[in-house]
């Protein structure tokens, strides 16, 4: 499971300061949140690779899991499954293609 410092998701800039296990904190592009079977999941990239200009991205995929308790708060788990990974990549790919198809930008 990952932790995040202040469990936030900026309003206005959708980035995620994802806190890693070694303590450091990635500022991470929120690229989706999505449903892909019975979970929710979402997809980031490291802001910092948004202004590379490599082709190839490193893009985060976690499980989306929000508290009962509070909407406000939620948790990231590691896809561990290789048959949920395909699962998710393809779906994120769908999405990706009909955003594309319908002219909106990531």
């Amino acid at each position: 499971m990952s932790e995040f410092e202040d469990n936030i998701i900026e309003e206005d800039n959708p980035v995620l300061h994802l806190e890693l296990e070694d303590g450091t904190v990635m500022d991470c592009a929120v690229v989706a949140i999505f449903e892909a079977g019975p979970q929710t999941y979402i997809a980031l990239i490291p802001v910092e690779e948004l202004d590379s200009e490599e082709e190839e991205t490193a893009l985060l995929l976690y499980r989306y899991v929000v508290s009962p308790e509070d909407e406000e708060s939620f948790d990231l788990e590691n896809i561990e499954d290789d048959e949920e990974y395909k699962l998710v990549t393809d779906t994120l790919d769908e999405i990706l293609e009909e955003s594309i198809e319908d002219g909106d930008s990531f």
